[in-house]
């Protein structure tokens, strides 16, 4: 990571002044799982998820798998859209009862809301233009441009007779089979590369590791990087009245 900050757009997770926090306790959501990693620990922890997972249900596991542990802010990654740190769509995957939810009463402390892909884009961020593809249950994508951290909807867009998600996400992947999936995968790839012109991008997701071969002009993102970019959220100063993560190196 270079010396430049990282900061979100009206659209990103953060607001724009945060307390200074010490421990921080990042929440990796996800459609089968819940992964949690606190500063100061090196293996992480997880419980099953599900359908009918509320977001009381999470806070309640994360409160019980977490109590030997100390934090005084909390990450989370959700999947689904975001607006200014609250999620504005109910998580396809999930039970209901997400959108107003307030997580900084329910844990107690600050709570910086962000979606999943991209706090692993934030995550795997080293500069410059940088497009992340997160292969899962859908096909999460962020952009970030010299620190301001975009994310965005690509798996929404239309593809052959779906969308993108519908070829590349797990649907694609249990319709078609793995062979036509990575060869989807490639193929879409290499049409967002193309339209979004990034110097470097990232493919990440639960389902990277079923690639035989990764697309032309990407490198691979570890999963644990969503727990780096949980770490990151957090290290904020306030400059000319906007959000910014400028990078203080990992957690200790």
């Amino acid at each position: 990571m270079d010396a430049r900050s990282l900061s979100t757009n009206p659209r990103g997770a953060a607001r724009a002044e945060k307390p200074h926090v010490k421990k921080v306790l990042v929440v990796d959501v996800g459609g089968t799982s819940v992964k949690i990693l606190a500063s100061g620990h090196k293996e992480h922890r997880a419980f099953p998820s599900g359908p009918k997972m509320t977001p009381k249900e999470m806070v309640a596991g994360v409160k019980r798998l977490a109590a030997d542990w100390t934090y005084d802010a909390v990450s989370i990654g959700y999947p689904g859209p975001v607006l200014s740190g609250r999620p504005i769509a109910e998580p396809y995957n999930l039970g209901r009862g997400w959108v107003g939810f307030d997580f900084n009463a329910a844990f107690g402390c600050p709570v910086i809301v962000i979606n999943d892909a991209a706090m692993q884009a934030l995550g795997s961020y080293k500069g410059g233009k940088m497009l992340f593809l997160g292969l899962g249950t859908g096909l999460g994508s962020t952009m970030i441009v010299d620190g301001i951290v975009e994310p965005m909807e690509l798996g929404h867009l239309p593809y052959k007779k779906g969308t993108y998600e519908d070829y590349v996400g797990n649907a694609g992947l249990d319709r078609r089979g793995k062979k036509k999936w990575r060869r989807d995968v490639a193929d879409v790839v290499t049409r967002l590369i193309a339209a979004m012109e990034p110097a470097d991008t990232v493919i990440g997701g639960g389902n990277v590791h079923k690639l035989k071969k990764l697309p032309l002009h990407t490198r691979a993102g570890e999963n644990d990087n969503a727990f780096r970019g949980g770490f990151r959220l957090w290290q904020q100063t306030r400059e000319s009245g906007t959000a910014r993560f400028v990078p203080k190196g990992e957690p200790e």
